[in-house]
This record gives C-alpha cells, sequence and structure tokens, in this order.
C-alpha cells in the first residue's frame, strides 16, 4: 500500500497535506460524554428540501461510497451551530470489515459499525464547495452513526439494495439515483453534539464544523456485507475491500464539544460563559 494511502503519512508525503499532520483542530474526535457542555443557545437543525426530492450519482471513489446530489434540487441546512445556512454537496458512507468498527467518531472510545457524513458548504460566502473547503466557516459535516440491525434506514436502503450497490463494485463505478427524500436519512432526534474540526481525508483543512446526531441510523446485516464486497481497486487489479476506511481518531486539543442536550447542569468549563458542564451517567446517552 502506498503512504498516500496511510492516514499518518498524509502529512509528510505532500507538503499541501501539512495540516493533516500538525493541525491543531483536526478529525474525527474520541466524545468524551462526560466531558460535553450544554449550550442552551443552540437551536435545532432545520432541513429545507423545498419539499421536493432529490437526484444524485453514487460513486465508488476507491475510498468511500459517495453520493453526490445534482443541482437541479437543492437541499440546505440551517440552525444548531451554523451562523449561515449550508448546501449539502455529498453523503459519504465510512464501515468496518467488522461491526466493532467503522464510524470515524468514536463515543466513550467507542466505535460504531459504520458513519453517515452529509457534507455541506457554506453557500451564502462561497460559490462551490473547493471554495468553502480552505475557507473560514466553509464547511458543516452532519454525522450519524450507523449500527447493524434487523431493519434498514429507507434512505440508505435506497443506496445499499442489492440491485443498487453492485453497480459500484470497482473504483470509479457510478450509478445515477433518483427520488431520494435526505429527510429519510435522518434520525427520530433533535438532539446533537457539536464541535469544530476538519475534514477526515486530505488535505485536511480546519474549516468545518460537526454536528454529530444523538441517535444512529440501521441497516442491515446483508447491506453491510454488499459494503464490504467493494473493492478499492479496478477490476483488472486484485480485489482489496473498501472497509476500514476511516481515519483514527485525532488530539481534542482543548476543543469544546458542545451539546444541547439539556441533563443536570453544574459548573462552567468553556470559553464562552454561556455554556454549562454537563454531569450525568454515560448510559443516558443512549444513541439506540
Amino acid at each position: 500500500m502506498s503512504a498516500a494511502k496511510i492516514p499518518s503519512f498524509w502529512g509528510l508525503v505532500n507538503s499541501a497535506w501539512n495540516l493533516c499532520s500538525v493541525g491543531k483542530r483536526q478529525s474525527p474526535v474520541n466524545i468524551e460524554t462526560s466531558h460535553m457542555i450544554f449550550d442552551p443557545f443552540l437551536t435545532p437543525l432545520r432541513i429545507n428540501t423545498g419539499g421536493r426530492k432529490v437526484s444524485g450519482t453514487m460513486y465508488n471513489t476507491g475510498r468511500h461510497v459517495s453520493l453526490r446530489l445534482d443541482k437541479e434540487h437543492l437541499v440546505n441546512v440551517s440552525g444548531g451551530p451554523m451562523t449561515y445556512s449550508h448546501r449539502l454537496e455529498e453523503v459519504r458512507l465510512h464501515f468496518g470489515s467488522e461491526d466493532s468498527q467503522g464510524s470515524e467518531h468514536l463515543l466513550n472510545g467507542q466505535a460504531f459499525s459504520g458513519e453517515v457524513q452529509l457534507i455541506h458548504y457554506n453557500h451564502e460566502l462561497y460559490t462551490n464547495v473547493t471554495e468553502a473547503a480552505k475557507s473560514p466557516n466553509g464547511l458543516v459535516v452532519v454525522s450519524i452513526f450507523i449500527k447493524v440491525s434487523d431493519s434498514s434506514n429507507p434512505f440508505l436502503n435506497r443506496m445499499l439494495n442489492r440491485d443498487t450497490i453492485t453497480r459500484i463494485t470497482y473504483k470509479n463505478d457510478a450509478y445515477l439515483l433518483q427520488g431520494l427524500n435526505i429527510e429519510e436519512l435522518y434520525p427520530e432526534t433533535s438532539s446533537f453534539i457539536t464541535y469544530d474540526g476538519s475534514m477526515t481525508i486530505p488535505p485536511c483543512y480546519e474549516t468545518a464544523s460537526w454536528i454529530i446526531m444523538n441517535k444512529p441510523v440501521y441497516i442491515t446485516r446483508m447491506q453491510m456485507h454488499s459494503l464490504r464486497l467493494l473493492s478499492q481497486n479496478q477490476p483488472s487489479q486484485i480485489f482489496l475491500s473498501m472497509s476500514d476506511n476511516f481515519r483514527p481518531v485525532q488530539p481534542l486539543n482543548n476543543r469544546c464539544i458542545r451539546t444541547n442536550i439539556n441533563f443536570s447542569l453544574q459548573g462552567k468549563d468553556c470559553p464562552n460563559n454561556r455554556a454549562q458542564k454537563l454531569q450525568y451517567r454515560v448510559n443516558e446517552w443512549l444513541l439506540k
């Protein structure tokens, strides 16, 4: 495997990827629930689809399953920690070779079987995602943990049913999906946690606000198996599973992890005085 494919080498093999090695606000991170701060000013997320369904092209990039939306019907998100409205550009899947790993973020040191990331860019300040990715207040990533279950999230079911997922077995394969309802991807919760970080692929620009939903979504065992059968390579090359396509967690370095979940309130721990430290048992963060 080339050094460029190994996350710990990213900052060394390309000087433009320097932040991957030396950045102080990198993602993903391990979320310690005992260190979260309740922020009463965090409002619920608002998803604006204009009441319409969307279409997009699903790609095997060699590293991810990526669904890139077409520009015909736009999806914007606002609220939460956002000052501006952000436009959905891409839905990206991370998953493991076994159920005990796969997510990029960890919760109290525990990984989940996968993670869906909805990548949005600030369309009020920037003209496209490329410009936004290297600019302040550029990106918002909504992240949802994936668990394996008997049932399947309806949106992910459209992406991962056998007829669809087998169309992108090899690197650079692409398949058009139509009539998708983004709202179906979100779990039934308005609770989330948020922190400032980076993109989890080079060049690791530190321009992303992360919003991690407080409930997971589910896919079936067969759908997870289908993901693991996707290859990083083209058909002429040796099969190499795309699974375990997550970046290891990065140091938090005194960053605040805020939440809109209001448990018992004691003390203050954050640079902004409006936030209050949480005191509660870990099992109250249910993620079921």
